[in-house]
């Protein structure tokens, strides 16, 4: 594993904005960042990333089994009592997850660890399934990179398989996030175009438009039931408001389901390990303000909020210094600690791993960089290759 220097393409921001990737730069800061790759051998990927991908996602799903039949599970998660039936009868019923992103610590040095899983609105798919593939054929084809390069990734085409297993083709699926956030329309307009070649009928509905009729169905902005949605909104927000307690008698199909309330949840994280301690791709967590977290708060370690979100509120102490994630408020439902692991670094530059998991498969990665070891939301995206 190494981090190498190439040429960007010339016209590569208009080839983004042709492609819809309107989002290349925030705030006048880059994101997409196509000036280095990140290089892998193909033993690093099918051992050390994709194997661990898919053991820990069964592990993981064990973990919601157990939570859906455990009152005590469900209260160190936080979740609402309200909501435990309706996790429970989408666990049970078999309602089908889309898509999550394992995020891991690897340097190519030793075994992977899991950070957390973003098990519900897992943030840059159309990054790591579409522009990054069309970055590496462009960069094979113009002489950068050799003939044979290749990346872990077909998110795209699992993506479309999957969609034609969760509804059957002809259905009609209404797609919802904010729609004034350019980041998260782009993304849901990506999945509306895959859901659509899978034979599927795509409908936006802004999710502030979505109303509630007299018998607690969802309707979209123009009176129409919602039948089956996927939505790019957490499923802990939703949770948490008074619209989302009616989700559970709406007659709706959610994508991701609300089981997945259990995984984007880092209070799952000293769960797995208490399931699963010593595990080579497991970090050691605690719940905050156990004696266990106390005596790994002495140690390098990272403070977490339950529902954090792109480094917020997060704190981590490496062993000479503590770095904060910027501060947004989280924190109210509980902390975990959890060992430090030293994620990718080639010079200021500190690279976290992410690998997709589609159905149960582990189907793709992705590398963001940031200049401070917690990855915050502006973290650069830059390619990845495999190249023995």
């Amino acid at each position: 594993m190494q981090r190498r220097t190439v040429k960007p393409r010339e016209d590569w921001q208009a080839i983004a904005e042709q492609n819809g990737f309107l989002f290349h730069h925030v705030d006048g800061d880059i994101y997409w960042d196509e000036s280095a790759c990140w290089q892998f051998t193909l033993r690093e990927v099918e051992d050390e990333i994709e194997d661990p991908t898919t053991e820990l996602y069964a592990m993981c799903l064990s973990l919601v089994d157990d939570a859906c039949a455990s009152q005590q599970i469900m209260e160190q998660l936080a979740i609402p009592e309200y909501a435990w039936d309706m996790i429970a009868n989408s666990w049970r019923g078999g309602d089908m997850s889309l898509y999550g992103r394992f995020d891991f610590a690897y340097d190519g040095s030793g075994p992977a660890k899991m950070l957390e899983f973003n098990a519900d609105t897992p943030t840059s798919i159309y990054e790591t399934a579409f522009f990054q593939w069309g970055w590496l054929e462009d960069m094979i084809s113009e002489g950068e990179l050799p003939e044979g390069t290749d990346q872990f990734n077909r998110l795209h085409e699992a993506l479309i398989e999957r969609f034609g297993q969760i509804l059957t083709p002809g259905s009609l699926m209404h797609f919802s996030a904010v729609e004034e956030h350019i980041e998260d329309r782009a993304t849901v307009k990506y999945l509306e175009d895959l859901a659509g070649q899978a034979g599927i009928e795509p409908k936006f509905v802004s999710v502030e438009k979505i109303g509630l009729d007299e018998e607690g169905r969802f309707l979209d902005h123009e009176g129409y039931q919602i039948g089956a949605m996927f939505k790019l909104y957490p499923w802990e927000d939703m949770l948490r408001e008074e619209f989302g307690q009616h989700a559970a008698n709406s007659g709706t199909t959610f994508v991701e389901p609300a089981w997945k309330a259990i995984l984007s949840n880092k209070a799952a994280l000293p769960l797995l390990w208490q399931r699963h301690r010593g595990h080579r791709n497991l970090l050691p967590a605690f719940f905050a303000g156990s004696d266990e977290a106390a005596e790994l708060s002495s140690q390098p370690h990272v403070a977490k909020p339950f529902f954090s979100r792109e480094g917020a509120d997060i704190s981590l102490f490496d062993g000479s210094a503590t770095h904060s994630g910027p501060a947004e408020g989280y924190g109210e439902e509980g902390a975990i600690i959890q060992a430090y692991a030293p994620i990718a670094r080639s010079g200021d530059n500190h690279a976290v791993i992410g690998s997709w998991v589609v159905g149960d498969d582990a189907v793709a990665m992705s590398v963001r960089e940031d200049a401070s070891p917690i990855t915050r939301d502006l973290a650069r995206f830059v390619p990845n290759i495999i190249l023995d």
